[in-house]
C-alpha cells in the first residue's frame, strides 16, 4: 500500500484510477496532473519510480486541496452558518434538510426512521 495525503492506495491499480481514492481528486485533476508531470496514464502505482512518486506527492500537497482541508473547510462553513443564526444554520442545528427538500415523506436519514407501523401502538399480551 502506498500512502499519499493520508490515504492508503492499492499498488496494483493504475495511476489514473488509484489517485481518485483521495478525496478532492477526480478524473480531470488526475489527467491534468499526469500531463503536467509527464507520467503515462496506464502505468500501475507499483511500477512508478521513487522520483515519480515524490513528484506526485509534492504536486498533490502543494497544488490541490484534499482530504483534511476539504473536511475542515466544510465544517467551518457550517459553523459560520450556525453562528450567524441564518435559516440554513437553523436547519443544520435541527438536523433537517437544508436545501428546500420536503420533509413530510422523505428525509429519513436526517430525521431518523420514525414511521409508525401498524403494530406500533399495540400493547403486549401478558400470560396469566
Amino acid at each position: 500500500m502506498i500512502r499519499i495525503a493520508g490515504v492508503s492506495i492499492n499498488q496494483k491499480k493504475q495511476v489514473r484510477f488509484g489517485l481518485t481514492a483521495i478525496k478532492g481528486i477526480g478524473k480531470n485533476s488526475v489527467k491534468e496532473m499526469l500531463d503536467k508531470l509527464k507520467i503515462a496514464y496506464n502505468t500501475t502505482l507499483e511500477d512508478l519510480s521513487e522520483k515519480e512518486m515524490k513528484s506526485i506527492r509534492t504536486y498533490i500537497e502543494d497544488e490541490l486541496v484534499t482530504e483534511e482541508d476539504i473536511v475542515n473547510n466544510r465544517r467551518s462553513n457550517i459553523k459560520r452558518l450556525l453562528e450567524i443564526k441564518c435559516w440554513r444554520g437553523d436547519r443544520h442545528r435541527k438536523h433537517l434538510p437544508v436545501r428546500g427538500q420536503r420533509t413530510k415523506t422523505n428525509s429519513r436519514t436526517c430525521r431518523g426512521n420514525k414511521r409508525a407501523t401498524a403494530g406500533s401502538g399495540r400493547t403486549a399480551v401478558t400470560k396469566t
